[in-house]
């Protein structure tokens, strides 16, 4: 995908695009395919596809994490959306929280190819933060877990009054429906579903991003080990 290509199409959705920028996710997209070839990282893996599915999916969240101080991605996987987040949003710290070693290794790999000096990777799940809770302006996950578990994973590192946001796919209503018990539990509320589209040749994705805000702080047995989450959701 060429730069003015990806640049009107971000347009659409109020990204702005540099050169720079386009360059650092050429980098990144053309990594991202040759280890893949050894670390299964991505079912995409055609250039197109990437910048689409991938970079303007994790961009659609910009608006909410831009000159905030500090933001978490938990299971990051490849980079998405905090490494993407990351190169238009210099000035904020993003700490990217990845359980695989494989996929530790590929973004640390990409933010020394970029040269970012704002990102910290850490190899660990989010569960075993206990000295990150309360820590974060905004958390955000994308295809991680069903959001009444995901839920128990990311607002005890949230601030209060800061923003857990999930991305979604067509199913968030469901999602939303079963896990209002968990957010009462938490002391969270949301605050907007943005529905968007993603256009790619005769496909249409459909992203919902779940904005969260978090009230208060949250219990201190909050989050519980993840095989009791996971058996038992709030």
């Amino acid at each position: 995908m060429e730069y003015t290509q990806f640049q009107q199409l971000a347009s659409t959705f109020d990204v702005d695009v540099s050169q720079g920028m386009y360059d650092q996710l050429k980098i990144y997209a053309n990594h991202l395919i040759e280890y893949n070839n050894k670390v299964n990282l991505t079912a995409i893996v055609e250039v197109d596809q990437i910048f689409i599915k991938h970079f303007l999916d994790s961009l659609l969240v910009l608006k909410h994490v831009q000159d905030k101080e500090i933001v978490a991605d938990i299971g990051t996987g490849a980079g998405f959306p905090g490494l993407v987040l990351a190169i238009f949003s210099p000035n904020t710290t993003f700490e990217l929280v990845e359980p695989t070693q494989k996929r530790v290794a590929f973004l640390l790999e990409v933010v020394n190819l970029l040269g970012l000096h704002n990102v910290v990777v850490h190899n660990a799940r989010a569960e075993e933060l206990e000295k990150h809770k309360e820590k974060y302006d905004v958390v955000v996950s994308r295809a991680v877990a069903r959001l009444d578990i995901l839920s128990e994973l990311c607002i005890p590192l949230v601030k209060v009054n800061g923003l857990f946001i999930a991305l979604k796919g067509a199913h968030a209503m469901e999602e939303i429906e079963i896990s209002k018990n968990a957010l009462s539990l938490l002391y969270a509320t949301i605050e907007s579903v943005e529905m968007l589209k993603l256009p790619y040749k005769d496909e249409i994705a459909i992203r919902n991003n779940i904005i969260m805000r978090k009230h208060k702080k949250t219990a201190n047995k909050y989050p519980r080990m993840y095989s009791k989450i996971k058996k038992q959701p709030l």
